[in-house]
C-alpha cells in the first residue's frame, strides 16, 4: 500500500479530531460524490483528518491529491466472474489487501469508514466489519453494485441518491456534487456562459455529451443533425469526450469541445441537454434545474434506464433507447423542445423540483455525526 501525501488540512480546535476513512474510486461516479463529501467534512469538522482509499489506476490517483487529500492505494482486487487462473489467485490476493486495510484502519485509528461503490470496497467494509468501526455507504444508483449489497448489511447509515433503493434501511439524501454545481444560478449565470463559450445569448443552445469518455451514437447524431439545429435557430455545445471530436468542424452556432473542466459553465449555457443518464449526471441536471434528453447507455445491470426513470415521471425529462437515437429522431423529437420555451421551462421546474442540492452537506453531517457516536 502506497500513501500520496498533500497539503495538510486546517488546523483543529479539538485534542480528538475526527478520523474518516472514504472508499471509492475507479470512475467519475464514485470519486466525484466522495470528494463533494470530503470537503464538506473538513468544512463542518475543522481539523478532521480525511483518509481515501483507491487505487492506483483510477480517476482517484490524480484528483484526490489535486484537491488537498490523502490517499492511500491498494491492489484493484475484482471479484471473478467465472473459473479462471484469476479465480484461482483471489482468495489469496483478496486476504493480502484485506490485511493492508485492517493495519491502515488500526494505524490512523479511523473512527468511520464511508464507501461511495467500487473495487476498493469490499476489503474497506470488511476491514470495518472486523475492526468493529462504524460504516456509511452511499449508493449511487437505483440498483447498487455488488460491493454496497455487501456493506449495506452491517452499515450505521444507508443513503442513496434515488428512492425505490433494494438495500436495507436506505434513505434518500441526493447525490453529493461540487458546490459549483449544486448551488448554480442557471438564470444569472446564463447570458455569461453563453458568450464565454463564443454562443449568442439569443438563441436556444443544446448541450449534447456522453461524459469525459464521450458517446459515439451521441456524437455521430448531433453532428449529422447539427446543419437542420443551426437552421431552424437553435444552437449547439457538443463536448464530445477526449479524443473523439476529430472529424468534426465549427461554425457559427456549433461549438466543439473534447472536454468541459467546469461543468456549471455548460449547464449554465444550456437550455436543453442531450446526455447519457448517469447517476452523477441525472442528479446534476436536476440539480440545477435543466431539462433533459436522456440517452442511457444499455450496458451493465440496466442502472443507467433505471436512474433516468424516476426524473421523467416527474416531468424534467424525456427518454429515448439507445438503439433508437440517430440524427432523424434528434430532429424529430429534440429538436422541436430545444425551440419551444414554454415546454422546457416547465420540465426546468420539474427537473429542479426533482432534485437535491445538499447531498454533499447531508452525507458529511451523517458520517461526522456516526464518527463521534462511536
Amino acid at each position: 500500500m502506497t500513501a500520496t501525501p498533500t497539503p495538510a488540512a486546517s488546523s483543529s480546535s479539538s485534542s480528538e479530531p475526527v478520523r474518516v476513512l472514504l472508499a471509492g474510486g475507479g470512475s467519475a461516479g464514485h470519486v466525484s460524490p466522495l470528494l463533494a463529501t470530503a470537503a464538506q467534512i473538513s468544512r463542518r469538522a475543522p481539523g478532521a483528518e480525511v483518509l481515501v482509499l483507491g487505487t492506483a489506476e483510477g480517476l482517484e490517483a490524480d484528483l484526490v491529491p489535486a484537491a488537498g487529500y490523502e490517499l492511500a492505494t491498494i491492489e484493484k482486487v475484482p471479484f471473478p466472474r467465472k473459473p479462471d487462473g484469476a479465480a484461482l489467485r483471489f482468495p489469496g490476493r483478496f486476504a493480502g489487501t484485506l490485511r493492508e486495510v485492517r493495519t491502515l484502519m488500526r494505524e490512523r485509528r479511523i473512527d468511520v469508514v464511508a464507501g461511495f461503490g467500487g473495487y476498493v470496497c469490499p476489503p474497506a467494509y470488511l476491514a470495518a466489519a472486523s475492526a468493529r468501526v462504524p460504516l456509511v455507504v452511499h449508493e449511487a444508483n437505483r440498483r447498487p453494485g455488488l460491493a454496497n449489497r455487501l456493506g449495506a448489511r452491517r452499515a450505521a447509515a444507508v443513503l442513496t441518491a434515488f428512492d425505490g433503493s433494494t438495500l436495507p434501511g436506505a434513505r434518500r439524501i441526493g447525490m453529493p456534487m461540487r458546490e459549483g454545481i449544486a448551488h448554480l444560478d442557471r438564470a444569472a449565470r446564463r447570458e455569461q456562459a453563453v458568450r464565454e463559450l463564443g454562443l449568442d445569448p439569443e438563441r436556444p443552445v443544446l448541450l449534447a455529451t456522453g461524459g469525459s469518455l464521450g458517446a459515439q451514437r451521441l456524437n455521430a447524431a448531433v453532428a449529422e443533425a447539427a446543419d437542420d439545429v443551426l437552421a431552424a435557430g437553435g444552437q449547439i455545445l457538443h463536448v464530445t469526450g477526449r479524443g473523439k471530436a476529430e472529424g468534426l468542424t465549427e461554425r457559427p452556432g456549433y461549438r466543439v469541445l473534447e472536454y468541459v473542466s467546469a461543468m456549471e459553465d455548460a449547464y449554465a449555457a444550456a437550455d436543453l441537454a442531450l446526455t447519457r443518464s448517469g447517476a452523477g449526471t441525472v442528479s446534476e441536471l436536476t440539480a440545477v434545474g435543466l431539462p433533459a434528453v436522456l440517452v442511457p447507455l444499455p450496458i451493465g445491470n440496466g442502472e443507467q434506464a433505471l436512474n433516468g426513470e424516476q426524473v421523467v415521471a416527474a416531468g424534467g425529462a424525456t427518454m429515448i433507447p439507445d438503439a433508437e437515437l440517430d440524427a432523424d429522431r434528434l430532429r424529430r423529437d429534440v429538436l422541436p423542445l430545444l425551440l419551444d420555451g414554454t415546454r422546457r421551462t416547465a420540465m426546468a421546474e420539474a427537473a429542479r423540483a426533482f432534485g437535491i442540492t445538499d447531498a454533499a452537506e447531508e452525507m458529511a453531517d451523517v458520517v461526522i455525526g456516526v464518527a463521534r457516536r462511536a
